[in-house]
């Protein structure tokens, strides 16, 4: 039986038109084992998948971002609308937005920035 020095995996993966594909090569002078070679495998099929799940993130916030300044507009518009009302005429609700507005980062909310963050621990 011949010794496999040097081992070659492929993962390509399509997913909502894209393509997405990982390739890796190992090797080791004493020989590879099926079961190393499998790891192998298995690792380029992680990276495909990290890639795809990023991509659908990236995806979906890309549409909260072209949303986002629209919203944030409307969020500043509606707390100054509250602002100008009596406070006993607020609701819990709007109370609660203009504590928001007044106290916290409230442009926060609409920040849809994503840049395929690491946020897959994988084992190699």
């Amino acid at each position: 039986m011949s010794t496999i020095k040097t081992a070659s995996v492929k993962v390509m993966l399509s997913y909502d038109y894209s393509h997405f594909e990982a390739a890796m090569s190992i090797e080791n002078d004493n020989g590879l084992s099926m079961q190393e070679i499998d790891e192998a495998r298995k690792n380029c099929q992680r990276l495909a998948d990290k890639a795809v799940g990023q991509y659908k993130t990236a995806k979906s916030l890309a549409a909260s971002r072209t949303d986002g300044k629209y919203q944030m507009a409307n969020f500043e518009t509606q707390c100054k609308a509250i602002k100008a009302k009596d406070e006993q005429d607020r609701t819990i609700k709007e109370i609660a937005m203009l504590k928001q507005y007044e106290t916290e980062n409230w442009q926060a909310q609409f920040d849809n920035y994503y840049d395929y963050d690491d946020d897959t621990q994988y084992p190699f």
